[in-house]
């Protein structure tokens, strides 16, 4: 056997137990981080932020009554959902997540239904006057697309 052979043999164990090593450091960092979010979805008008979690709650059997709805814009905007911590009838951040599609697009659908001026849809009233409106400015309820638990934090300054 070559020397270089050799060496190529006893380094590639070293690089592969500093390539897991850096992936475990970076693994428990992000768990360390808790998946904290920024700005993540709108209940009222006003921003809450929320941590994480890697529940699925998709196929437990539970009541839909025993899940709160966040409508998911896909992007572009923050979610909008129908409950927070203190609201009666809030389920404790247990959350069903029902996809939106734009009958045209989510800007002309903001133009429409954008009652307080805000730049989104950020309440459920907002959400129901789009969802009620069959024409090109409207938008479609496309279901339940996840099933989770997850906080709702308010997000200061708010």
């Amino acid at each position: 056997m070559s020397p270089t052979r050799t060496i190529t043999i006893r380094i590639a164990p070293v690089l592969a137990a500093a390539a897991i090593a850096v992936a475990s450091v970076a693994a428990v960092s992000a768990a360390g981080a808790g998946g904290v979010t920024g700005p993540a979805f709108y209940v009222d008008g006003e921003l809450y932020r929320t941590v994480g979690t890697p529940t699925d709650l998709s196929h437990t059997g539970a009541p839909a009554g025993s899940f709160d709805i966040i409508y998911d814009f896909g992007g572009g905007q923050p979610n909008v959902a129908e409950a927070a911590p203190g609201d009666a009838g809030y389920n404790g951040g247990r959350w069903q997540v029902h996809a939106l599609d734009f009958n045209t697009s989510w800007a002309m659908t903001v133009s429409a239904h954008d009652s307080n001026g805000s730049g989104d849809l950020d309440s459920m009233d907002e959400i129901y006057d789009a969802l009620a409106d069959n024409t090109a400015s409207g938008a479609t309820d496309l279901g339940i697309v996840k099933s989770f638990v997850c906080p709702a934090i308010p997000v200061p300054g708010n």
